[in-house]
């Protein structure tokens, strides 16, 4: 049986915590800012992590199981 590849999308997005949670940048980040205030971009720095809903599918993306 060939190996699982991992998606090279997932692979750059995705990061895995510890405690095996996942990592994940927040949306609406990376252009047409001057709109945002100040609080929103700053806010929208910080990382989140994804719901425990989709996190089946994230790991299956990333080969983890």
């Amino acid at each position: 049986m060939p190996k699982m590849k991992t998606n090279s999308g997932a692979k750059k997005r995705f990061a895995l915590t510890g405690t095996g949670k996942i990592k994940r940048k927040h949306a609406f980040k990376s252009h047409i800012l001057t709109k945002k205030t100040k609080k929103q971009k700053r806010n929208l720095t910080h990382f989140g992590t994804v719901s425990r809903v989709d996190e089946h599918q994230v790991k299956s993306l990333l080969g983890l199981r």
